[in-house]
């Protein structure tokens, strides 16, 4: 038997998370730490630990003085940095969102830790006072009901929730920017976080003018990976207590975090592509119960969610009353929202472009100012249908969907080609009733910006969508032609607004059609001078429709509260919560009868998924021929128990080795 080592000389044990994909190894591993490594592994720095006979990388979150398991331990390969990267409120925040998403610590971790950039660690630290109170309009947050009151709460060091309703035509970056240099004036951090680079840079300005650039960073993917990372490090450093950034922001470090806020959280950009696929809303209203902080969510239109929340009394109303909002709102008409204007126009319900809207776009050309026109989707004419009977035309070799190219001559003439297999079908038949005309579905903005400009001669038309989004319009007369999402703000306000298309936005079958709807109707909309400088949207949808009246009531609150009730008696998200299980339909079966499920538990399904609607797995196995979903609905207090028991089936699934790949993602977007 082997003599005892004296105390003295016992190395010292670390706990330590390996990042590896595989839900059954997410738990903490005991290994020594090697006296030359004493100094520097210390909870929270990147390691090198052998694991399964390679080197892998992990973190290291805590030391103990003796380890529970019986047998040999390995030792800590290598201390990456002695930076202390992962903060103990972050790696409390991942676990709490792997538990909440059914997913593992380690892709939590890699959507929260950026990878280490070794020459931006060595550069000098960087060590600033906390801004100055900063200059706050109190004026502008005074025109919200009790927005002093929560203006108040900030300085004074509460930890006020808030749903933030902005007003049409507000400068809600500048507003936002004086919430987070108002927390940072009192040695707090504050993070915003948006949904795309053009948001981001115009916050990013706002707080820059206000705090100064030594107190703010800015996180995107597009920086490249020293530069995002020696941001990361101020805010982890606390010399930047200011931080703006997309979606993997919401994880941003920290000192001590005294305000998150989210602006328009219903872009579907806040949603996380990979596993465990956490949204932006949720992660930082888990985060701010664990470490006491501020709330807001904030945007021109509601989610149900937000409004949710609301109704359950997590966070409050900031709203302005109806005379505010009447003073600041755009002239909103639909079509035919009156007798008088169907007899002027009797073909406005058919029409693409009503007479109303070109009334519109004249009057505020003539003004000298831009008009902004929002189409659903970019392109020329991304899809068709029969001329007769409007069944979808369909490709005759792989039924694919039949769409027209740009124009190919003078005559703007084409032939339709099919958009999976490229195959041209110049004779084609409708399949439902053998008629050769054919229509489109929704023309998109490169023909619609065509169109104008032949109405309008003489008249610059800009297009913004795809790859070419543009930040800023014309002050002067212009046609802006946007897709959805992709529109720029003109200074001063656009003169009108025209929202085409309308039907095919409000006829998707999705649960959040008309929630997504609103929300890219209002804001176009509040991109529009008010209605007493002659600000006009015309909506080409029927003014029958709850959403465009809605709209036209620019009533935002009251179409997530019906949206809300609406869902409550189906039992769809938000009253409840669900989860979706994606696979072959052996494997779905497996791991639903290995999980133990929450009292009140509703299983639906399972349906096939057809390809259009299936997405990535993230595993290295091949995707299943068939691919089944299956619904989990459970009530809504009990979403953390659902995911919490998905995720340790799917431990046990990985444990036994099973075949075959599986999606679960709690509370998806779209349900399918």
């Amino acid at each position: 038997m082997a003599a005892e080592r004296p105390a003295a000389e016992v190395d010292p044990v670390a706990r330590v998370l390996p990042l590896l994909p595989l839900p059954h190894l997410d738990r903490e591993f005991d290994y020594l730490i090697p006296r030359e490594l004493d100094a520097d592994a210390r909870p929270g720095v990147r390691v090198r630990v052998r694991f399964a006979g390679r080197l892998v990388d992990g973190f290291l979150l805590d030391r103990v003085a003796t380890s529970d398991h019986p047998g040999r331990l390995g030792r800590i390969e290598r201390v990456v940095s002695a930076e202390v990267v992962l903060t103990p409120e972050i790696a409390a925040l991942a676990d709490e969102v792997a538990t909440r998403y059914a997913g593992t610590r380690a892709d939590v971790l890699r959507l929260a830790v950026p990878p280490r950039h070794a020459r931006v660690e060595a550069e000098a630290v960087r060590v600033t006072e906390p801004p100055v109170p900063p200059r706050v309009d109190r004026a502008a947050w005074a025109r919200y009901r009790h927005g002093d009151n929560f203006l108040d709460a900030l300085v004074a060091g509460r930890t006020p929730r808030a749903a933030w309703q902005a007003l049409p035509g507000e400068d809600w970056p500048r507003r936002l920017a004086e919430l987070a240099a108002v927390t940072a004036a009192r040695g707090r951090g504050a993070v915003l976080v948006v949904p795309d680079q053009r948001d981001l840079d115009r916050v990013l300005t706002a707080c820059v003018d206000l705090v100064g650039d030594d107190h703010v960073v800015g996180l995107a993917a597009g920086l490249g990976p020293a530069e995002r990372y020696r941001r990361w490090l101020a805010a982890l450093r606390g010399s930047a207590r200011i931080v703006v950034g997309t979606r993997a922001a919401v994880f941003a470090p920290g000192p001590a975090i005294g305000l998150l806020v989210v602006w328009d959280d219903g872009d579907d950009l806040h949603c996380e592509p990979r596993s465990p696929y956490p949204h932006t809303r949720e992660v930082a209203a888990l985060r701010a119960h664990a470490c006491g902080a501020a709330v807001v969510v904030a945007g021109h239109a509601r989610t149900a969610e937000t409004q949710a929340l609301v109704e359950a009394g997590w966070a409050h109303d900031l709203v302005a009353p109806r005379e505010v909002v009447r003073a600041c709102a755009p002239r909103i008409v639909a079509l035919a929202d009156s007798d008088r204007a169907l007899a002027r126009d009797p073909a406005a319900r058919a029409a693409r472009l009503p007479g109303i809207a070109f009334e519109a776009a004249r009057a505020a050309i003539g003004a000298g100012r831009p008009v902004l026109v929002q189409v659903p989707r970019r392109g020329y004419v991304p899809a068709l249908a029969c001329g007769k009977c409007r069944a979808p035309a369909r490709c005759r070799r792989c039924n694919g969907p039949l769409a027209l190219p740009s124009a190919g001559g003078p005559d703007g003439a084409a032939v339709p080609a099919c958009k999976w297999c490229g195959v041209a079908d110049a004779t084609h038949r409708c399949h439902a009733c053998g008629a050769r005309s054919l229509r489109a579905v929704v023309v998109g903005a490169g023909r619609t910006a065509e169109e104008l400009g032949r109405a309008f001669p003489g008249v610059p038309v800009v297009t913004s969508g795809g790859s070419e989004v543009k930040a800023t319009a014309p002050e002067s007369a212009a046609l802006v032609v946007s897709t959805v999402g992709a529109e720029p703000v003109a200074a001063g306000g656009y003169g009108a607004a025209l929202l085409l298309d309308g039907w095919a936005l409000l006829g998707r079958a999705d649960l959040r059609a008309t929630e997504e709807t609103m929300r890219r109707w209002l804001t176009a909309s509040a991109l529009v001078r008010p209605a007493s400088e002659g600000g006009r949207v015309v909506v080409v949808a029927d003014s029958g429709i709850p959403t465009v009246q809605a709209l036209v009531r620019w009533d935002p609150v009251g179409h997530a509260a019906a949206e809300v009730a609406e869902r409550a008696e189906v039992g769809f998200p938000p009253a409840v919560h669900m989860a979706a299980v994606d696979g072959a339909a052996p494997a779905v079966a497996a791991l639903l009868e290995a999980t133990h499920l929450p009292a009140g538990a509703e299983l639906l399904g399972p349906v096939p998924l057809p390809p259009g609607q299936r997405l990535p797995f993230g595993a290295d196995d091949p995707e299943p021929d068939e691919v089944h979903r299956m619904l989990v609905r459970v009530p809504r207090d009990r979403g953390r128990a659902l995911g919490s028991a998905l995720r340790s089936a799917q431990a046990g699934r990985t444990a036994r080795r099973t075949d075959g790949p599986l999606r679960v993602q709690m509370d998806p977007p779209r349900i399918g």
